[in-house]
């Protein structure tokens, strides 16, 4: 069983987190540049020029792609936040109840601000 009293992880253990995280930003980044891809190949015509609206199945592909792109950047916004609380050396701590994240929910959901009690309480509110 680990301290969660204690105030902070160690430098050793905020790198082995660094290393999940860019690990994640790296998949993360591909993902995204895999979906933009398919939406350059959903938009543009074979000649070069951009397809017209009227291919309905193209256009709802490429909504559901912008949404798949917009949720990877969201991610990748949450995992780059962790990167920078892990550089001010206060990654894993929760933000409600101050005390630190179990490494086990870290591993799971590196970007988390939150204790697994923290979020119970929230969800009863």
């Amino acid at each position: 069983m680990e301290d969660l009293n204690k105030i902070r992880y160690s430098d050793e253990e905020l790198e082995e987190f660094r290393i999940i995280i860019e690990k994640k930003i790296d998949r993360v980044k591909k993902q995204i540049d895999f979906y933009q891809t398919q939406i350059d190949e959903l938009t543009n015509g074979p000649d070069g020029h951009i397809k017209g609206l009227d291919d309905g199945i193209s256009t709802t592909e490429s909504e559901h792609i912008m949404q798949m792109i917009a949720r990877a950047k969201k991610h990748l916004s949450h995992l780059e936040k962790a990167i920078l609380r892990i550089d001010n050396k206060i990654y894993g701590i929760c933000r409600v109840t101050g005390k630190l994240i179990s490494k086990e929910r870290l591993k799971a959901v590196p970007h988390a601000t939150l204790s697994i009690e923290a979020k119970q309480q929230m969800s009863k509110r």
